[in-house]
């Protein structure tokens, strides 16, 4: 199999950047995008050239690191899962593919397909921890917690804060990631007891960071590795507003 590819490059943060063409052939249709990357950096090392700076970690869907936009779509063609779970048989022999970053002001480009996406690590640090002592597991387990909340905050906390809906948002808005932050909590009996102070700091650094607002067109959603519902994006806003009018 042999694919072209046009690859942006940007030697730096502040150096000019543009789409560079390679071409790779003696692809097996079964191997990732990433490792398809990896032939091609392999070759441009034998051939003496620069290799394509990536990001990757687990390479089973798990981390998020290894998001790319694949012909304009956050992780590429297949729905519901990282750029590491693409295999090169969801593309034609020959077919020419565009590789680029996530692109959004609160990701600085840091090289060619590597951006900085810590902005969501000091959002999650403004969310804080859960303050409440629940003893052993034994006595956790007393509690009792209705299915549907349980299963509605496990799904929340399916976000692996990946960027995609931010790459994928037209605003590049991060309130998936966030309202996916703020429910897995608020859906818990543990985690009420500092919802209010929780959401309204989380949604103040999202805003410090540079992210820009959710206009409902639910991009985000469609490019989510995890499916994690815009539904989460209400939820964070009915949050957002009790706790104003709680006067946190």
């Amino acid at each position: 199999m042999k694919v072209n590819l046009r690859i942006w490059r940007q030697p730096g943060p502040h150096a000019p950047g543009r789409l560079v063409d390679y071409s790779i052939d003696g692809i097996d249709p079964s191997q990732s995008f990433l490792e398809m990357l990896d032939a091609l950096n392999e070759k441009l090392i034998k051939e003496g050239k620069e290799p394509v700076a990536f990001e990757s970690d687990c390479r089973e869907g798990i981390c998020g690191n290894c998001g790319l936009v694949i012909n304009g779509v956050a992780h590429g063609p297949k729905a519901a899962c990282t750029t590491c779970e693409v295999r090169m048989r969801q593309f034609e022999d020959g077919q020419t593919i565009t590789v680029e970053p996530f692109r959004a002001k609160a990701f600085p480009m840091i090289k060619d397909l590597v951006v900085n996406r810590s902005a969501f690590d000091r959002i999650m640090s403004k969310g804080g921890f859960v303050a409440v002592n629940s003893g052993s597991a034994q006595d956790a387990n007393l509690q009792p917690i209705h299915k549907d909340d349980a299963e509605h905050a496990m799904d929340a906390a399916a976000c692996i804060g990946c960027g995609a809906c931010v790459a994928a948002c037209p605003n590049a808005s991060a309130s998936l990631f966030v309202g996916a932050k703020v429910s897995q909590y608020t859906w818990l009996p543990q985690g009420k007891v500092e919802r209010h102070g929780r959401v309204l700091k989380m949604v103040k650094q999202m805003d410090a960071e540079g992210f820009g607002d959710c206009s409902n067109h639910a991009e985000c959603e469609a490019a989510c590795p995890k499916e994690i519902s815009v539904s989460n994006i209400s939820r964070m806003r009915r949050e957002y507003t009790k706790a104003l009018l709680a006067g946190v």
